[in-house]
């Protein structure tokens, strides 16, 4: 049995604006919810003019306020450029907002270009090497449990609660399944990004689980994939030309502001190098019907050895984009 949730990255779609983008992220979450997804994850990126946010935690507290049911979470908070303490009081308020609704996904990556990097460590030394201590930190303070001695032992988060956020490491390589297994905590690989390996990740990780006494005590993972879905696969692929022309932006330096409409997609003037770009793509991207796309899903979960899987769908119609997931959530019978 999979369990389904949802990865929204919050694109400005073409001849939108960054307030129409986070409007539908909230109709988004609000369907999904009402379809029985079971989780509603946002990233973190800076300085990129196609998203339509940075901050995860002020737009979870919307979207949770927005919802009853789905636990809504982070992926991820880039740890490296924050104090884990500060992190930690955000994620207790938001929990304490919304109790046992709350993810904390967590991640190394800058989440941005360098300058982006510069400015949000400005004046800060950032030794990425102790990145595992800060994840350790984190739930010590989350759960109460900083072992003694430890310089800031006596400090309180607020709000003292008694419920905490979840908490996933995330990553696309095997040294964030390797660190995830070490601590214990869940892990979630972003096999979205098209990045080789993840099987191997995931299965490492499922096999050195190594219980943290304050953390649920089996191995939980999880990936992150790109699903379009329409009723028929024709329809289904030119849907998805909007992503391919993104992705490709991305891959060769030509980013794209927003996320372009088909009609933009179909007219651009590719080169056969551009091509080749979008064939290799569309290997790791899950396109058509309902029947494809469930089995394409099943294949990938027993592939990757992961229970749950992330479904983001960048599709410049918002009409469609729902449809999407809700031809999906019919395929499995998830309402």
């Amino acid at each position: 049995m999979i369990t389904l949730g949802v990865l929204d990255q919050v694109y400005i779609s073409e001849g939108h604006g960054a307030t129409e983008g986070l409007q539908q992220s909230t109709r988004l979450v609000q369907a999904t919810e009402e379809l029985g997804y079971s989780r509603f994850w946002v990233s973190e990126h800076h300085s990129m003019p196609a998203l339509a946010f940075s901050s995860p935690e002020v737009l979870i507290a919307h979207l949770a306020a927005a919802t009853s049911r789905i636990r809504v979470g982070s992926g991820g908070i880039m740890l490296p450029h924050y104090s884990a303490y500060k992190v930690a009081e955000n994620f207790r308020l938001l929990e304490a907002l919304h109790p046992g609704r709350i993810d904390l996904g967590l991640g190394r990556a800058p989440g941005g270009m360098p300058l982006a990097t510069r400015a949000l460590q400005q004046d800060k030394y950032v030794d990425v090497n102790k990145y595992p201590q800060q994840v350790l930190d984190i739930i010590g303070y989350l759960h109460g449990s900083l072992p003694s001695g430890h310089q800031f032992e006596k400090l309180v988060t607020s709000p003292v609660i008694p419920t905490a956020p979840e908490i996933w490491l995330l990553g696309s390589s095997g040294e964030s399944a390797r660190l995830a297994a070490m601590l214990g905590t869940s892990y979630a690989f972003a096999e979205f990004f098209g990045t080789p390996g993840g099987e191997a990740a995931t299965r490492y990780y499922n096999d050195h689980f190594e219980p943290n006494e304050v953390l649920p005590d089996h191995p939980r993972s999880m990936i992150a994939t790109l699903a379009i879905c329409a009723e028929t696969e024709e329809e289904a692929n030119r849907l998805a030309f909007s992503s391919d022309l993104l992705f490709l932006g991305i891959r060769t330096g030509r980013e794209v502001p927003y996320l372009p409409s088909v009609k933009t997609a179909e007219n651009y003037p590719y080169t056969e190098a551009d091509l080749m770009h979008i064939q290799e793509i569309r290997k790791r991207r899950i396109i058509g019907t309902p029947d494809q796309v469930k089995d394409r899903l099943i294949q990938m979960s027993q592939d990757f050895s992961a229970g749950e899987i992330l479904i983001t769908s960048p599709i410049y119609d918002e009409e469609a984009r729902i449809r999407s997931y809700r031809l999906i959530a019919e395929a499995f019978g998830m309402k």
